[in-house]
């Protein structure tokens, strides 16, 4: 189940419809009140947010659901296009970020690429790099014995390095990996995730290096 917090009647119907006939179950809430409510009962498998909303913002909202630990998967769906608006969404714990106008073929498209990723089948096996952990199955990482809340593009971004010990990845290379679609070459979304992930991590966020002039890696060979 997905849900669209949009005031707009004729955008929050369009994307229902559309989605639903795309085989994606949705609701649509018109104010934050209702949808905090609903919220109450119902988990759902994703959240879509407009960011201006009566009642209260959309990165309001979004603050709240990572306050609460929620590591739902995220879209931001916004008039505002300008970079600053794009890394607040993302720095809030965003795991998407589309602007309007838009197709409602592309957004389906992220929607389900969003869903495949929390929803793929992992391995069971628990990773190990240094004082972090980062169980596949489980979903879960620890740091220094203490368990970690990330969002799930930060566990993402984690996996890729942890999976990958030692190797380098340029800003491209993690965009095409872990977002899975062209994000218009804005790297600086890479320099976010890295950055509030080292922060959740503590010490140990120390331990993903950044090799200057090329970009990330976690444990292997030292540069200079």
């Amino acid at each position: 189940m997905i849900y669209l917090l949009e005031d707009d009647s004729s955008i929050r119907e369009l994307i229902i419809y559309t989605l639903r006939k795309s085989d994606i179950d949705a609701k649509g809430f018109e104010k934050p009140s209702d949808f905090w409510k609903d919220f109450e009962h119902t988990k759902p498998d994703m959240v879509i947010l407009d960011i201006m909303l009566p009642e209260e913002s959309g990165l309001s909202i979004l603050k709240k659901l990572r306050q609460k630990n929620e590591d739902m998967p995220i879209m931001m769906l916004t008039a505002k296009d300008s970079e600053y608006d794009k890394v607040i969404g993302l720095d809030a714990g965003a795991d998407d970020y589309i602007t309007k106008p838009f197709g409602m073929m592309e957004l389906v498209s992220r929607i389900k690429a969003l869903l495949r990723r929390t929803s793929a089948g992992k391995s069971t096996g628990v990773l190990q790099v240094g004082s972090l952990q980062l169980s596949e199955g489980e979903h879960w990482v620890k740091a220094n014995g203490k368990n970690i809340v990330l969002t799930l593009k930060e566990f993402e971004l984690l996996h890729l390095f942890m999976k990958n010990q030692g190797t380098v990845f340029n800003r491209d290379q993690i965009l095409t990996t872990v977002w899975g679609y062209e994000f218009n070459g804005e790297s600086r979304t890479v320099d976010v995730h890295v950055r509030t992930l080292r922060q959740k991590l503590g010490k140990s966020g120390s331990l993903i290096e950044t090799v200057r002039g090329v970009g990330y890696k976690i444990g292997g060979a030292s540069y200079d």
